[in-house]
This record gives C-alpha cells, sequence and structure tokens, in this order.
C-alpha cells in the first residue's frame, strides 16, 4: 500500500511521461470527459502505462471477432476508469470509431458512463459496482480452468487463455474482495492475473487514512503469487512482471503497480480532484504541453494507431486456434460438436424431449416433500441430461441440497467436478456465477438461505443488468422455517426480489412447480432466475395435463369454480393453504377458485387476456408468508401475510402466531365474498 497523509500523493520516483502510446491513451480520455463535461479522467491517466503493456504486449484478442472463445478475457474492475477501456478498444481496432468515443456518456451511445456488456464491442462484463469485476474475473477464470479440463485432450489445448483484471483501491476495500481473492488462491487460479492500481488517492483523497492494508502480505496469505510494487508508469516493468506472472502455474497472481492518478496533469496528478470530473480546458492544455503532445482533441498520429491495431496479429492468433480447433474436431467430432454448442448458450438438441421426460417424472408426482428437496430431485434428473449446469453452495449444501449424483467437488490443483463449496461467501459467490455465465461454457447456479440473499443483492442486480442466465437457489423461505429465528426468516426478500427489472422469481408450491421452474430458469438465455425454495414439507396438488403446462406461465387457475364468490390466490408454501380454505369455504357454501401464482414475474408478461381469466372477476385474497404491500398490485381485498420480524419456535407454532393460518384465509375470503364483483380483472 502507497500512500501518505497529504492530500496529494505524487510518484516523483517515475520517468516524465513520453511513451506515445500511453499518452494517446491520456489525450482521449481527457478530450471525452471534457466533452461529456462528466467522467473520471485520472484513473485512465494513471493506468495508461499499465495498459500498453497488457494490450500491445500480452492479451490474446481478436478486434475482430470480440466472441472468439479462446481470447484472453480482460476486466476492468474499477468501472470508472471506462474511458482508458473505450480508448483501448477504439485504437486496437474494435467497432468503436472515434464518434463513439465523442457521444461518451451520451444517451444511447455505445460509450456509456460504466463499461456495459452487450452494449460496446469487446466489453467483457458490465463494472462500475467496485470490487464485483474482479469477483468476475475469479469465475471467468475457473470457468476457463473446469472447460479445459472437460474438453482438453493430448495435444488439442483448446481452452488456454488467461484472465486479466484491472482493480484500484476501491475494489480492494470493499468485503467481495476478500471473499473473491480468498476463493481464487484456494482454487488455485494460475491463469488469473490481476493488476492492482496502487495510486494512494480515492474521492475522500489520500487513502493512508483508512486504507492502510499490506496489500502484499495479505494477498500471499491467500495463496497468491505477488509481483512488486512496479514502477507503474514503466511499460518495460510491468510488462517484465506480466512475464513473470505467466511463467508460474501454481497460483494467481497480483501485480502492484505504482502509480500517480491523472498521470501528465501539472495541476491535479496525484490529486482527488482529477478522480471525478473533467480536468477543464486551461488543465488539459497545461497537460497536452507537459506530455508533448500537439495532436487536435480526438486525433491519435497514424504511427500510434499502428503501434496499437491488433487486428493483424489478432487475427492471425485466432485463425490459429481455429486451424487447430479443426484438427480436434477431426480427431474428437462429439467433443466439439459439444464445446460449440455450449460456448454458443445453446441448450442440449434434446431439450424438449428433457422437458418431456422432467415433466412426466415430477408433473403428477405426489410426493410431499420440501421443495428444496424437490429443487435436488429435479436437478438430479437435468444434470445427467444438461451437463453445462454447474453448481454449487456457500457452506449449505446440506441445507439447500444443490448438490447431485455423480457431481463431484471442485477442488483447488485437481481435475474436474461440477459442485462448487464456495464457502461463506455469498456475494463473492453471486458475483463468480456471474463471471462464468459471461465466460460462457456453463449455467452456474448457487445456494444460500433466502435471507442471506441480501448479501448476495448487488451482484443478482448485475446479473439482470447484463441478462446473464444465472440460477439462485434461496432455500428456508419464510417464517416456516422455524427455531432459527427472525434473523432467518424471511420476510420482505421474495417482495423485494421481485422489484429487480429482468429476474424472474419462482415461489413453487409443490414438487411440479418446482421442476417447472427449474425448467423454466433453464430456457431463460436472457435472465436470471431466483428459485425460493421451503425448508418444510408441502403436499403435492393435483393437476391435469394442462394445469402442468400452464405452470410455465407463471399464474394459472388450480381450482376452477363458474360460481365462485371468491378467488383465493397463493404462492409456493401458502398453497395448501389455500386450497384447504377453498374446501372449507365450500363446506360452509362459498364457492371459490384458487389460483397459484409460482412466478408472479412471469404472469406478468402474459397477454392480457390470460391474467384477466387467471384473476378473475370475483374479489380476491392472496396469501404469501411475506409482506403484504406487495398484493395491492393484483387489486387484492385481502392479503394474510406476516408484516414483522418473526419468531424462534417450531414453524407451526411461528406459523399460526402470526395468524398464517387455513381459518385466517377463511376469514378473510368471508368478509370479502359478499363484495361486489369486479368489474375488470388485471
Amino acid at each position: 500500500m502507497a500512500g501518505n497523509s497529504a492530500d496529494r500523493v505524487l510518484r516523483p520516483e517515475a520517468a516524465a511521461p513520453t511513451n506515445p502510446l500511453a499518452n494517446a491513451l491520456r489525450a482521449l480520455a481527457m478530450d471525452a470527459v471534457q466533452a461529456a463535461n462528466s467522467g473520471h479522467p485520472g484513473a485512465p491517466m494513471g493506468m495508461a502505462e499499465m495498459a500498453v503493456a497488457l494490450w500491445t504486449r500480452h492479451l490474446k484478442h481478436d478486434p475482430r471477432d470480440p466472441r472468439w472463445p479462446d481470447r484472453d478475457r480482460f476486466v476492468l474492475s474499477n468501472g470508472h476508469a471506462s474511458m482508458l477501456l473505450y480508448a483501448l478498444l477504439h485504437l486496437s481496432g474494435y467497432d468503436l470509431p472515434v464518434e463513439d468515443l465523442k457521444r461518451f456518456r451520451q444517451l444511447h451511445s455505445r460509450t456509456p458512463g460504466h463499461p456495459e456488456v452487450g452494449v460496446t464491442p469487446g466489453v467483457e462484463t458490465t463494472t462500475g459496482p467496485l470490487g464485483q469485476g474482479l469477483a468476475n474475473a475469479v469465475g471467468m477464470a475457473l470457468a476457463e480452468r473446469l472447460l479445459a479440463d472437460e474438453f482438453n485432450r493430448d495435444g488439442h489445448a483448446i481452452v488456454d487463455h488467461r484472465t486479466y483484471v484491472f482493480v484500484g483501491d476501491g475494489c480492494l476495500m470493499e468485503g467481495i474482495s476478500h471473499e473473491a481473492c480468498s476463493f481464487a488462491g484456494t482454487q488455485k487460479l494460475h491463469k488469473l492475473v490481476a493488476l492492482y492500481d496502487d495510486n494512494g488517492i480515492s474521492i475522500d483523497g489520500a487513502v493512508a487514512g483508512w486504507f492502510g492494508d499490506d496489500t502484499a502480505m495479505r494477498f500471499r496469505a491467500y495463496g497468491w503469487h505477488v509481483i512488486g510494487p512496479v514502477d507503474g508508469h514503466d511499460v518495460d516493468a510491468v510488462d517484465a512482471a506480466l512475464a513473470q506472472a505467466h511463467a508460474q502455474s501454481a497460483a494467481p497472481t497480483l501485480i502492484l503497480c505504482r502509480t500517480a492518478i491523472g498521470r501528465g496533469s501539472p495541476g491535479r496528478e496525484g490529486t482527488a480532484r482529477s478522480h471525478g470530473e473533467p480536468l477543464g480546458a486551461d488543465e488539459i492544455a497545461a497537460t497536452r504541453a507537459a506530455l508533448g503532445w500537439t495532436s487536435l482533441p480526438f486525433e491519435v498520429p497514424a504511427a500510434v494507431r499502428q503501434s496499437f491495431s491488433a487486428v493483424d496479429r489478432g487475427a492471425a492468433a485466432s485463425a490459429d486456434w481455429r486451424r487447430r480447433f479443426e484438427a480436434y474436431r477431426a480427431a474428437h467430432p462429439a467433443l466439439a460438436a459439444e464445446f460449440e454448442r455450449r460456448m454458443a448458450g445453446d441448450l442440449p438438441r434434446d431439450w424438449r424431449e428433457t422437458e418431456l421426460t422432467v415433466l412426466a417424472q415430477f408433473g403428477t408426482a405426489r410426493d410431499s416433500v420440501a421443495s428444496r428437496k424437490a429443487s435436488q430431485m429435479t436437478l438430479a434428473a437435468l444434470a445427467q441430461r444438461v451437463p453445462e449446469l454447474l453448481g454449487g453452495s456457500a457452506d449449505l449444501t446440506g441445507s439447500n441440497l444443490t448438490d447431485f449424483p455423480g457431481g463431484g467437488t471442485v477442488r483447488g490443483g485437481q481435475p474436474g467436478g461440477r459442485h462448487i463449496s464456495h464457502g461463506v461467501r455469498e456475494f463473492g459467490m453471486a458475483a463468480a456465477l456471474n463471471g462464468m455465465a459471461l465466460h460462457g461454457g456453463y449455467i452456474p447456479y448457487g445456494g444460500t438461505f433466502l435471507t442471506f440473499s441480501d448479501y448476495s443483492r448487488n451482484a443478482i442486480r448485475m446479473a439482470a443488468l447484463m441478462k446473464q442466465r444465472v440460477i439462485h437457489v434461496f432455500t428456508h423461505d419464510s417464517i416456516a422455517l422455524g427455531e432459527d429465528g427472525p434473523t432467518h426468516q424471511a420476510v420482505e426478500h421474495a417482495a423485494s426480489l421481485r422489484l429487480i427489472p429482468g429476474l424472474d422469481v419462482w415461489r413453487p408450491g409443490d414438487i411440479a412447480e418446482t421442476a417447472c421452474a427449474w425448467l423454466a430458469a433453464l430456457a431463460e438465455r436472457e435472465r436470471p432466475t431466483a428459485l425460493l425454495l421451503s425448508r418444510q414439507n408441502l403436499p403435492a396438488q393435483a393437476r391435469s395435463a394442462e394445469q402442468v403446462i400452464a405452470i410455465r406461465r407463471g399464474g394459472y387457475v388450480l381450482r376452477e369454480n363458474a360460481q365462485a364468490r371468491v378467488t383465493l390466490i397463493a404462492t409456493g408454501s401458502e398453497l395448501q393453504l389455500a386450497v384447504a380454505a377453498a374446501e372449507v369455504l365450500a363446506g360452509q357454501g362459498v364457492p371459490a377458485r384458487v389460483v397459484s401464482l409460482p412466478s408472479t414475474t412471469v404472469f406478468d408478461r402474459q397477454d392480457a387476456a390470460w391474467r384477466s381469466a387467471v384473476l378473475g372477476t370475483v374479489p380476491r385474497v392472496a396469501v404469501e408468508a411475506g409482506v403484504t404491500l406487495f398484493w395491492a398490485h393484483y387489486g387484492c381485498a385481502r392479503v394474510i401475510g406476516v408484516d414483522r420480524f418473526g419468531e424462534s419456535a417450531p414453524g407451526p407454532q411461528v406459523c399460526a402466531a402470526l395468524g398464517l393460518t387455513v381459518d385466517a384465509v377463511v376469514q378473510a375470503a368471508l368478509a370479502v365474498s359478499d363484495v361486489k364483483e369486479l368489474a375488470h380483472g388485471r
């Protein structure tokens, strides 16, 4: 760790910034931030030589084929330095012309404020929330290693690439960095290389007052190979450090690069003011003079462009890989076809047969099991037919039931395995899952208790933002878990997760709905999914074949009644309460319909006719073991739910004490059953 108590942290030992490639990056960053009147020029200026060393001397990539499977992955974890990445992509020859740089941070531009995967060619992951890019990189490196174990054969190394990540002080201050880097060290991910921009400055000033870690010793304790500190403004020094990182094969590598934020700016170098605001016209002019940079804004000399271009060497590298892949195909045709399918993100060709098999096995099953157990049973059936399923748990495998027969545990230094013990690292796990999905070749899932989804939440949000197929298995989903008490009993979590745009949330009510939830999650290529599962056993409900199929629509009529005076709506473990209440009401002369909404997010995407037919026109009563405010969304006249924290006691006692009972549903239904029919369904 470098830094001092002053407001300015300089690197007087570094030579003047004369490298023309690095200065081109500085100039483009200054120009774009100034044009936008918004952004972060300091980090791009400080990391310029680090980027030149990596991108022009080591990074294996093809600007004309950004999705080439065996490219190296580059992650800018300190995503506020986005103009560094955009300048690199532009100068390397990606489809990112200078006009896009001029539209930095503008509406619908391909150069948003923080890098966004799917928006800008060459961007591997969306970064900005500090530390998560580092954890994404860990997931990518693990995916590379496991794919290599699975597909490489003697004489055919078709999976053989590295993952590089730039990190800053903020990334390493975030707790997720500890989770991710401890895990990476244990897994011995030797093709992971992190370059630390050690500039000693954050938004509040010199970091020495709040970040006094010995970073080198910290990472050595994780089991990492640590190089440096090196002069981060010396391209040759960073180049040599990268070569040293490549020479070892036992651990991930951290390269400590001593830098000055805003390098080259006479008035802002080494200060927090260079971090998050434009330098201003006068300071830019002074910086250009100090750098000897005479080109006009957004202009780069042809010789510099030529030195930066990766078009020819990238095309040669990818062409060589494709030649080798064809030799692999000739020797191992089935493996080659499987690799291509998985990297394309396609489900197996017999997926429809798999769906039918799973529905036949579980759609009419009469087992009374917890939905977490139903999930494991479904996994056991799916894992045999979907080899890209890669699971794990945050030290709760025996509770989440995320393992399956023949899966095997993923361990550092040992090949293979399909189930990862993430340890007690919920946030790190969730972000690593995102990295695995982004890398390609796997559909990752991970388990923990629903209440601990709060630890994972921002990574779940990022998965939704990035449209990644990641599956979260959240068990122990309500107060019914019992004795562990309110610290572990989810109350607000289902409603809260449903607020995340693009996230599908399933809370299945029995074995059939659980199986359908898994099928839906796997079929959604551009959505993450959260499965909310019970600890306690749930009775299987009788259904017709048509109703089993309707489960996939997120909401359907489980019990229809043409004379109904009330509709009972339920999710998850409360579905049994609604069914039982309907039977009691029938005995009292009050006919009722029962609607199951295992996934409100999926149901809300159905056409209006389906939603109206399911919800009906009579008064509605909802029952769910969670906060009640959510159900106003469906025009419910009454809601039986939980608007307080739970209690420590056996589950049935807690539910009874908090009013989550059949009688409570019956009384609510009686209270509204004579209300005038609704004029319109939702």
